[in-house]
Parts: structure tokens; sequence; C-alpha cells
């Protein structure tokens, strides 16, 4: 017990944690500035590659200390997780407080544990499709659906966010970032080796649909195993008082239907008054509905939340869970409820990636392993296993996807290619790995967020919810689903099974 207690002590809690990796990049970075440590970014420009210095900035500096005092409200206005959660919570808030979830999620109880992780699971991979939102919006879910169901919240919770990570580079249909992505592989493929060579969005369909499969069934053993056994006790139940009624989930589910079916309508092209939601000037199907100008790309989470609220209302007020519009009032912000350490720690969290971006450490360290990856002599299977060590490093530090191929795609395309590699082929290697550093990395926003809601649902007072913590209680399951990566990446290389339509892993 005494060690127990010492140990209790000597952990940070996570705003520590976040406190002390913050003052760790400020002196690590101006050290090496002092030092000159650099490094050299390639990138494409006009159709020429252009290598640059890139150098890293020194916080106790003019510059850094304006930055370091003047952007602490930028820092938190301008971090896109805090946003899109708040809008999240709200259809979540009022999906809990009318008993909707409560009656649609409540039968599941005589489902098999494995069969909730199974499809917990299966549907964090494929929420790939619409990026970012699916942490948002799936991560408080699953804390809901658990509890419903009788099993542990923090687990359900631990399980979609390992799932998205693991799945964020496959699912069952490419998206708008495999179309970015593939832009920039092509250029640089044409550029430097093939000058015909076209990317198209189906060119790794049969290995995302393969590999999910793989994932799911392997991925519910690992969480089986290693995960469900340190959360064996079930989320007490609150609201037990809130009614169930059959008539009230009828009626919310004709309406979620008939809603589904409008927004369908208006993102399907060519039909009259269809396509309302599309961006219309964007030259693929993808970008129209994706693309950064796409108003269903911008507003998908705010639809999901509108729809929420309109079923949630029919279902409280049948039930007569919600008897006034007072009553709905609040209930929007039920999914507030015991999350108030969410907005502390995004505001740490914000305060800390963004100091980080500044500094350029991320960028320099990740410029010399791709320096380091373009010197070696291998090829084959041991030049697959070493770039998909890289881009998993690489996101620890940038968690984001479009900024990670910008610095490997001119030199890794063409060097790949080089050793009978298909560029699909290369880009699907780094999506695997960009997903799986997601899962253990404080610089990753949603990290943040998920950590916030374990800690909602820790009733256990004596179990203390810490960054390093739950990266430990993660770890075996994230190390199993590397390995699992890995078999898929090499298995599929070695048969030299097609990745997609009339492509393969090699040239």
């Amino acid at each position: 017990m005494k060690k127990n207690k010492k140990r209790e002590k000597r952990l940070l809690g996570p705003v520590f944690t976040i406190m002390f990796i913050t003052l760790l990049i400020i002196l690590l970075s101006s050290l090496l500035s002092v030092l000159g440590f650099e490094g050299q970014q390639t990138a494409i420009h006009n159709g020429v590659l252009e290598t640059s210095l890139v150098t890293i900035n020194n916080i106790f500096t003019p510059e850094g200390i304006r930055f370091l005092f003047g952007n602490v409200i930028t820092n938190l206005t301008i971090f896109e997780p805090l946003v899109i959660l708040i809008i999240a919570l709200i259809g979540i808030g009022i999906g809990e407080k009318s008993g909707l979830f409560k009656a649609a999620f409540s039968p599941c109880k005589k489902w098999k544990n494995s069969t909730i992780t199974m499809i917990t699971l299966f549907i964090s991979i494929i929420s790939s499709f619409f990026g970012e939102y699916s942490y948002a919006f799936l991560i408080p879910l699953a804390g809901v659906f658990y509890k419903y169901v009788g099993r542990n919240s923090r687990l359900g919770i631990l399980t979609t966010f390992l799932g998205i990570g693991v799945g964020y580079g496959t699912g069952i249909i490419f998206n708008y970032t495999d179309a970015l992505l593939g832009s920039a592989t092509q250029i640089s493929a044409a550029l430097e080796v093939d000058q015909n060579y076209t990317f198209h969005l189906l060119s790794t369909i049969y290995i995302m649909l393969g590999s999910t499969a793989i994932l799911t069934i392997i991925g519910t053993i690992i969480i089986e195993r290693l995960l469900a056994s340190k959360y064996p006790k079930k989320t007490p139940l609150l609201d037990e008082d809130v009614r169930v009624s059959k008539k009230g989930l009828f009626v919310s589910s004709i309406t979620f239907l008939i809603f589904s079916l409008i927004i369908i309508y208006f993102i399907i092209p060519g039909l009259p008054g269809s396509g309302i939601l599309l961006d219309t000037s964007a030259a693929t199907y993808i970008e129209q509905l994706m693309g950064t100008d796409s108003p269903f790309g911008q507003c998908f989470i705010y639809l999901l939340v509108m729809a929420l609220m309109i079923c949630g209302l029919l279902y409280g007020y049948i039930s007569r869970n919600i008897k006034s519009s007072n009553d709905y009032s609040l209930g929007l912000s039920k999914g507030f409820d015991n999350v108030g350490y969410v907005f502390v720690l995004m505001f740490f969290a914000s305060q800390m990636i963004s100091i980080f971006n500044w500094t350029n450490l991320g960028t320099v360290l990740s410029s010399r392993m791709i320096s380091f990856l373009s010197t070696l002599q291998f090829s084959g299977i041991p030049l697959i296993v070493t770039l998909f060590i890289i881009v998993i490093l690489m996101g620890i530090m940038i968690p984001s996807t479009e900024t990670k191929w910008s610095l490997l795609n001119p030199l890794v395309v063409p060097l790949f290619m080089r050793s009978n590699i298909t560029p699909d082929f290369t880009q699907f290697i780094f999506r695997a790995a960009d997903g799986l550093s997601r899962c253990i990395t404080p610089m990753f926003g949603y990290f943040i967020v998920m950590l916030a809601f374990l800690q909602k649902y820790n009733y256990d007072e004596e179990n203390k919810i810490t960054i390093f913590g739950t990266i430990r209680k993660i770890m075996p399951s994230f190390l199993l689903f590397v390995g699992v990566w890995l078999l898929i990446l090499i298995g599929w290389y070695i048969v030299g099974l097609p990745i997609g339509v009339g492509t393969y892993p090699t040239l």
C-alpha cells in the first residue's frame, strides 16, 4: 500500500505533463537552435524539385517571446478539435437526455462482449472517411454506448480511439485525404521516374477492404485479451429514471431515415434541385463532397447534430422525458456534464502544440529522418519496414497527414519506384503508419479529448488518469496492431496480390 501511495504521488497529472512537455520543447528547441541544428526539406515548385534549409526557431528571442505571450488566445480559438467537439456534444447531450440513446442502445446488452467490441472497432475503422470528425463524435458516443450496454465506458472510448487511429489509412471506401495525397504522389512519380503515371482513387481499394476485415477480426481479439481485462467493471447508470418508448424510437428512426435521404439527395449531382451541398467547382466527386470548399464537408458534423436534435426532440416528447422547451434547452447541454476538464486540457494542449509548431522542431527532426531514409541502400521488405517506422516516429511529432506527406513524398515516392514498388503501395504504407502514430502522441489534439473523456467516466478515485499512464495501457495493443499492419503489408507484397483496380505492390 505504501509503495502504491508513493507511486501515486510521483504521477504527474495531465495538465502538469503538458506543461512539462511544453517546457521541454522550449528548452530543447532553444538549445538546438543555438547549436545550429538544421535540416533540408525537398519540395516541388513549378514542376521542379527544390531543396531548402529548415532551421529551428528559438523561443528566447524577441520574436519568440512575442509569439509566446501574444498568441495565447489565438492558439485556443484556432484549435479545431475544440470547435468540432462543442458542436458534437450538443447532439450527444440531447440524445442522452431525451432517452433516445438508452432506447437505441439498451437492447445491445444481449450481445456478446466480443460482438460489441467488433462492431465498435469496425465502425471506428470505417469512420475514417469523415476524417477527424470521427474522433469528435465517436469518442463521446462510445462512452454513452458502453454505459447502456453494461460495459465500462472507458473501454469503449479506448476501443474507439484505437480503432479510428489504426484504421485511419484504410476503410471500405477512399476519402478526400486519399485524393489530396494522391495528387502529390502523382506529381512526384511523374517528375522523377514515370511521366505517364496517373493516380486513381480505386488503386488501393482491394487492400483497403482486406485490411479492414483483418484489423476488425484480429483487433477484436487484441482488445478483448489486453484491454478488456483492465476495465472489468461496468459504468454505473445515473439516469435509470429515463423512460423507454418503442413508439418514440420508431418515430425517431423514421425521422432520421427521412432526414438522411434528404441529405443524400442534396449530395447527388445531376438531379433536379440536387447537389446543393456539393462544391460544383471541384474536378472530382470526392473533392466536391469532402473538399475544403464543400458545404457538406464543412457542415457534416452540424448536419449530424441537427438530426439528433430533431430526433431527440421527437423521442423526448413522445416518451415524456422532455416535458417543456426548457427541458429541451437544458438537454442540449447534458453532453457537457463533467467535461469541463476537456476544456482545461485543450487550453494547455493548444499552447503546447502551437509552440511546438512555431519552433519547427518537428519539421527539422523529420527532415533528418527522411534524409537518413534516402541514403539507405535498402529495397523490398527492409525498405517497407523502415518507412513504416519512420512515419510512426514522424507522426508522434507531426500528427498532420498532409504535412508529413509533403515532407516525404518528393523523395520517398521516386525512391520506392526505383526499388520496384508502386507509388500507390508506397502511399498506402504511409497511410497505414500515419494513423497508428495518432494513437500514442499527446501532440494530437484528439488524444487530449480522449484523455478527458476517460476522466469523465473514471468513478474510481484510486485510479489516476495520466498521459503516460494511458499510453502505457495502450502500448501493448498498439504494438500488436503495428505487427498486424506490417504482416498485412509484407504479406501483400510477397504474394503480389493486386492492391486495387489494375494496381499491384510492384511495378
